[in-house]
């Protein structure tokens, strides 16, 4: 998956299931969730961008619960493969309102970009720290309410648990290879917070979810929109 040019009927299976991987094990209801701590009942009206958006999944379920809180939204998704986005593209051909980019969020392009929240879900542990702290260095300029994470904690019993479901239900190797690959490149809590205080973040929520999933709540300004003030970030 870190291999840019890859495309494909093997990359379309690859998504395919990993989507299907991310919604059974509980992982969009942990984004989702996240959202509704981070908007605010003053606020009807937001920017958010998906960050390794794949074919939008994550993106249409951010629309309808929009909806059904009658928030307005502005979705923009981005991935750094050119394959990818044009398969969003097709996925999302029913939802014009959402912009999809194709560009490496490291790129000077990627930072005039301006958005109210930048979502990841298992996206972040395709970088090494050092990129992951640059990074979210430069983006605290560029949004102005925080970032939500949706990660993979790093344990054996998740990584001999994905290796054994993928083997038997899987028809890609690129899941069979990858999946596992990803939890042993995934976090522990002490590398988040290392990763976000070395980024210059001191207001952030870390919690727990099923399954294997850390879920990372970061407000950009300590006492502006987004703050997480009076919650501990060892949650």
């Amino acid at each position: 998956m870190d291999d840019l040019e890859y495309s494909g009927e093997m990359m379309d299976q690859t998504l395919h299931e990993l989507e299907v991987i991310n919604r059974l094990l509980g992982g969009n209801a942990v984004t989702l969730n996240a959202l509704e701590t981070m908007v605010k009942d003053n606020q009807r009206s937001y920017q958010i961008s998906d960050l390794g958006c794949g074919r939008g999944d994550m993106l249409q379920l951010i629309e309808r619960w929009a909806s059904k809180k009658n928030i307005d939204v502005k979705l923009c998704g981005v991935d750094a493969n050119a394959y990818i986005i044009e398969k969003a593209g097709v996925n999302l051909k029913e939802h014009p309102g959402i912009e999809l980019l194709g560009m490496n969020i490291m790129s000077q392009e990627f930072q005039r970009r301006q958005f109210d929240i930048v979502i990841g879900t298992l996206f972040y542990h395709h970088f090494t720290n050092d990129e992951l702290i640059r990074f979210f260095s430069n983006i605290r300029s560029q949004v102005r309410i925080g970032l939500i994470i949706n990660d993979i904690h790093r344990h054996p019993l998740a990584y001999y648990a994905i290796k054994l479901l993928t083997k038997f239900f899987s028809a890609s190797s690129m899941v069979k290879f990858d999946a596992p690959l990803s939890v042993l490149r995934a976090f522990k809590r002490s590398e988040l917070i290392y990763i976000l205080k070395q980024s210059g973040f001191t207001n952030f929520q870390i919690r727990w979810r099923w399954a294997f999933r850390w879920q990372v709540l970061v407000a950009v300004n300590t006492n502006g929109p987004g703050s997480l003030k009076g919650r501990n970030d060892l949650q």
